[in-house]
């Protein structure tokens, strides 16, 4: 089969900057109470007038132009989003129009916040298996306009952004292994109620801000610290590697104390491990690619670098998998 690497990178984070500070005049909240338990600072808020397909675009543009193609050579867009503009159409056919790719089939992953994740080794399948030549990979999130300004729980740890990658074949090196989990009976803890099939959107649900996502951060917090480990520690074993032989090991960023944990379990050096959840928060599906750039375009990444990314979500879903940079 065909060898699979990234071809190119490109992330988008909007203007507006939400530090702690700002939550402090909103909520019963403190700078000092969110970043002992997440490690987060500052977040970046989608405008009123920006959709996750807005910044899927600007993302995807770069990582095109990063890989030297055109729009044209893109053959087909996934994108993973838990914001996406509308139910329907796919948030990936409006990104699809947004740059001009007009060849490229496209369509959305749900996977929560594995939703990159899970979309690249998706993605990867259809190189390796020769039907497609190039495909764009976008993690992306307009998930600030989903969470309760009124639930500290919630509303001081999510962020947005876009990151993107493209795909496509390479000499040497690319994808090494790939793992991917889910466990439905465990959905209940990470949850957006309302809105679909099964509660579809009244004034009694709106009354009860069941619009808005839900948590039960204990049993996520066990649950990605878990998995993170298991994950991480097949996708290790399965490319038939050591710890000791990956370079980056880039989490979901969804809480410190989380990366930090799985750390500690994988025994992986912390200065080898891709922390942005300070400046950006959890931008959920976006957070892996968004750090992915900023060490790429910070030129910390060197070819035959092994780089372990790995994530964790609703669902409850996980994933990793490890690439050789062959760029």
């Amino acid at each position: 089969m065909n060898k699979v690497g990234i071809l190119g990178v490109g992330s988008y984070l909007p203007e507006k900057k939400v530090t702690n500070f700002d939550l402090e005049k909103i909520l019963d909240t403190s700078d000092e109470w969110i970043r002992t338990r997440t490690g987060i600072k500052e977040r970046r808020f989608a405008s009123p007038d920006q959709a996750a397909s807005d910044l899927a675009a600007k993302a995807a543009e770069r990582a095109i132009k990063d890989a030297g193609i055109s729009q044209e050579d893109i053959d087909l867009i996934i994108v993973g989003t838990n914001s996406p503009d509308t139910l329907y159409p796919a948030t990936a056919c409006l990104v699809q129009d947004k740059i001009g790719a007009k060849n490229a089939a496209a369509f959305d992953l749900q996977a929560g916040c594995t939703g990159w994740v899970y979309a690249s080794i998706v993605g990867a399948q259809f190189i390796k298996t020769g039907m497609y030549k190039h495909v764009l990979v976008i993690g992306v999130e307009a998930i600030t306009k989903m969470v309760d300004e009124k639930d500290r729980d919630t509303y001081v740890l999510f962020g947005d952004g876009a990151g993107a990658t493209i795909l496509g074949n390479v000499d040497k090196g690319g994808l090494l292994s790939s793992v991917l989990y889910a466990d439905g009976s465990l959905a209940e803890h990470l949850i957006l109620p309302a809105g679909g099939s099964r509660l579809p959107l009244s004034q009694e649900v709106l009354d009860k801000r069941l619009q808005y996502t839900r948590m039960n951060g204990r049993e996520v917090f066990k649950f990605a610290v878990r998995e993170i480990t298991k994950v991480s520690l097949n996708a290790i074993k399965e490319a038939s590697l050591t710890v000791d032989d990956i370079r980056w090991f880039i989490p979901h960023q969804a809480n410190l104390r989380i990366i930090e944990a799985g750390i500690k379990r994988i025994r992986i050096p912390k200065e080898r491990a891709v922390i942005t959840i300070d400046k950006y928060g959890n931008s959920s599906a976006a957070t892996v690619p968004i750090a992915l750039d900023e060490i790429y375009k910070a030129g910390k990444i060197k070819t035959g670098d092994k780089l372990l990314m790995v994530s964790f979500g609703a669902g409850m879903t996980s994933g990793a998998f490890i690439v050789e940079w062959s760029k």
